[in-house]
């Protein structure tokens, strides 16, 4: 699994070629998700026109900025109309964005990492960690901050075991990493299983059944930031090092010879990407997919230069969870989980994804 063509090949495909054309596309992308975003604040059962979603939260940028004096829009909203989107879906639309762009990045680095466009944030083990230390507290009703608290910490301690497999002298790092990743998964959503038996099931099992399949209806600013802290950090330290991807992409032994120490720099980006999906499934729960079919929409947009894949990645992947959100959320009476509604539309778009791509391939063989 570890040794598959890398995304830089000849038989990549790559609809914008010039940089202007991507840089574009990128802008394309920005403000297509602004689009998306403004409109899910006005969607639910109290709607808002855009228009009037748009003037809201123009004045309270103006507000913030203290430039309300100098420029100052006429008031034609109302109060409830402002409660409802800076107070409730405002918080909602800007934890999606967080949450999608992470798993998005995360997934497209990993597929750069061990070079297989199969590879998902689970396969490090990281989200079944975290969904462990999260159902943990659910059934322990310890609260909302033992939650986030228990899914990080899981979730590191996963990965950190998943990176001593990595050291083991006795195979290829990444096939060591992978297995690893595959025995950790495997125990702890053993572990999530035997919880979930265990469960009352007319208090605490409804609420672990519904978090694992991944939410935001609990969104608020207070998750918002405790959630963007360690989102940021990783996701920082993914793009400073995203040219470093390109190079890591190519294998082991064209790295080395560039100057690059694959083995550190694959340490440090996995651990930066377990920080990332830690923080998402602490707050949101489980959530599929998203990491592995928008990186191939995204190579598919801009090619397979990594410096437009991680932004790019971001942009789309908190487009997509923001529309799947408003989905989920004004679909039916109740709220439908993410994870359902994402594997509906990603299983279906995944196998599009991969016979255009082979039909590509015939076509340039």
């Amino acid at each position: 699994p570890g040794h598959t063509t890398a995304y830089n090949s000849p038989q990549t495909p790559q609809t914008a070629t010039s940089p202007w054309k991507r840089n574009l596309t990128l802008v394309a992308m920005l403000i297509a998700t602004c689009a998306i975003a403004v409109v899910a604040m006005g969607l639910g059962r109290f709607g808002v026109p855009p228009n009037e979603v748009a003037r809201i939260l123009v004045a309270r940028a103006l507000e913030l900025t203290h430039l309300d004096a100098i420029a100052s829009l006429r008031q034609t909203w109302t109060a409830e109309e402002t409660t409802v989107v800076l107070n409730i879906r405002l918080p909602r639309v800007l934890l999606a964005l967080v949450v999608g762009g992470g798993l998005a990045v995360s997934g497209a680095g990993l597929q750069a990492l061990f070079r297989n466009p199969l590879v998902s944030p689970d396969i490090i083990g990281v989200s079944s960690g975290a969904a462990f230390g999260g159902v943990i507290a659910i059934a322990l009703s310890l609260g909302s901050v033992a939650v986030l608290g228990g899914s990080f910490l899981f979730g590191v301690v996963a990965v950190l075991i998943v990176l001593l497999f990595g050291q083991v002298r006795a195979g290829s790092p990444v096939l060591m990493i992978i297995l690893g990743g595959i025995v950790i998964a495997s125990f702890f959503s053993a572990l999530v299983s035997l919880v979930t038996f265990l469960a009352d099931p007319y208090t605490t099992l409804p609420a672990v059944t519904f978090w694992l399949m991944g939410s935001l209806a609990t969104a608020s600013y207070h998750s918002l930031a405790v959630t963007t802290v360690p989102v940021l950090l990783g996701l920082g330290v993914v793009f400073v090092l995203r040219w470093r991807i390109n190079i890591l992409a190519l294998g082991d032994e064209d790295a080395l010879s560039l100057g690059v120490n694959p083995r550190r720099l694959r340490v440090v980006l996995i651990t930066a990407i377990a920080l990332v999906v830690a923080a998402t499934v602490a707050v949101a729960g489980v959530i599929g997919w998203v990491g592995l079919v928008i990186p191939h929409l995204v190579r598919l947009l801009v090619g397979a230069d990594y410096r437009q894949v991680v932004p790019g990645s971001f942009i789309v992947g908190g487009g997509f969870m923001i529309l799947i959100d408003t989905v989920s959320r004004t679909a039916i009476t109740g709220e439908i989980p993410l994870g359902v509604v994402t594997a509906l539309i990603g299983a279906p778009f995944f196998a599009y994804l991969l016979i255009v791509n082979r039909n590509k391939e015939l076509r340039h063989a």
